[in-house]
């Protein structure tokens, strides 16, 4: 046994697990984050795409061992106050699934591409997402939902604007 530790959507920690688990089965069966599916084994998929140490990883392909010490976000740790990551909802607004299957892998995989490139063009993001394989749709509104939600990350996009006042309701009659 080998014992590792890590930091996963921000909490520690420390289990014991046998050299050859896969970074995957931690995630799922040690800790429960179901939300990193397991698609084809071999890497080819990137439905288990997770972030380790800011970079996305297929977790097939890294045995926790290879993870100890690091941090890693998995598609639960993205939301944050119970509000979805923009990419989370870009995905929900522009209908960037079917199944789902393939949709947190994808998640995370726009998010490190986005990290990278904060404004791609269309065939950017196909490029970024080459290696994150979904089997129900064309990738349109994968696609779009990228750029969407890189619209909604720039900075300027974060600025509330201030209330119209013509958008006020109008004070309820008989009272004064």
């Amino acid at each position: 046994m080998a014992q590792v530790r890590m930091t996963v959507d921000g909490v520690e920690h420390t289990d014991d697990v046998e050299p050859r688990v896969l970074l995957v089965q931690y995630l799922r069966e040690w800790l429960g984050k179901t939300g990193t599916a397991i698609g084809c084994d071999t890497s080819n998929c990137g439905a288990c795409t997770v972030s380790l140490g800011g970079q996305s990883v297929k977790s097939c392909s890294v045995l926790a061992v290879q993870a100890d010490g690091g941090e890693v976000t998995t598609i639960e740790g993205l939301a944050r106050d119970g509000r979805l990551h923009p990419v989370q909802q870009a995905f929900h607004d522009n209908h960037a699934l079917q199944c789902g299957y393939c949709t947190p892998g994808m998640i995370m995989q726009a998010v490190d591409l986005l990290g990278d490139n904060p404004e791609p063009s269309e065939q950017e993001v196909r490029h970024g997402l080459e290696g994150n394989l979904c089997r129900c749709t064309g990738y349109q509104n994968i696609v779009r939902a990228v750029q969407d939600a890189a619209r909604k990350m720039r900075p300027e996009a974060a600025v509330e604007p201030a209330p119209d006042p013509a958008d006020e309701p109008a004070p309820a009659a008989g009272r004064g």
